[in-house]
């Protein structure tokens, strides 16, 4: 995403306002950014459970994955694009860098977890190629956690603005976003040199363990 696309992203996220996202043909996809603000909760639980070694939370918004991580004296580092999710990630005591994934990021090639949370798998609008940048950042052996669609079949790459709920219009420019499901994620991450460790739902949303 261009960073002159984020500042509805980066207002949300200072004042806890609704955002959502807002498809070329007109679908609204709303993004949970009072989840993502508030403490890791019992879904977050069932992917901080399955984190081991260093980890690297690849667009970390406003920090509760790294947070808790920290809090438990794991190391880990969030990375992110936009400054308000480094300021608010900084502040909940977890560290955290204002970089894109696709620029070099610390520790390249041994950190040995990755989490794709919050339909970041949609970096872009390429997911192929968001999974090949990953596997050169992740050890041999790491492993790389991701969100997906609850529904499986869900292929989308899409362009997007961001969308004011409250008032009912687009601002900024347009960006490419992708969303994707488990058929997808899985025929991608084959491509990429990724086995399949496991798949779970919880509370709605799912996910998948891809190994390196």
């Amino acid at each position: 995403m261009h960073t002159g696309a984020l500042a509805a992203y980066q207002d949300s996220l200072r004042d806890a306002q609704p955002l959502s996202i807002r498809t070329a043909d007109g679908r609204t996809v709303g993004l949970d950014i009072a989840r993502w603000l508030a403490p890791v909760d019992d879904v977050d639980r069932t992917v901080l459970r399955r984190c081991h070694g260093p980890t690297l939370d690849v667009g970390c918004g406003p920090g509760r994955f790294a947070a808790a991580l920290a809090t438990a004296g794991r190391i880990v580092l969030g990375v992110d694009i936009a400054e308000s999710a480094i300021e608010l990630t900084t502040r909940s005591g977890a560290a955290a860098l204002l970089r894109s994934v696709f620029d070099r990021v610390p520790a390249e090639g041994r950190w040995a977890t990755a989490l794709l949370m919050d339909g970041n798998i949609g970096i872009d609008g390429d997911p192929a190629r968001l999974l090949a940048r990953l596997r050169g950042v992740l050890a041999p052996g790491g492993q790389l956690l991701v969100e997906v669609e609850p529904d499986a079949s869900v292929d989308d790459r899409i362009t997007v603005r961001f969308w004011l709920p409250d008032v009912g219009r687009a601002v900024g420019p347009q960006f490419a976003w992708a969303l994707v499901g488990q058929d997808a994620l899985l025929r991608d991450a084959t491509s990429a040199g990724y086995t399949c460790g496991e798949i779970w739902s919880s509370g709605g949303r799912s996910f998948a363990r891809l190994l390196r």
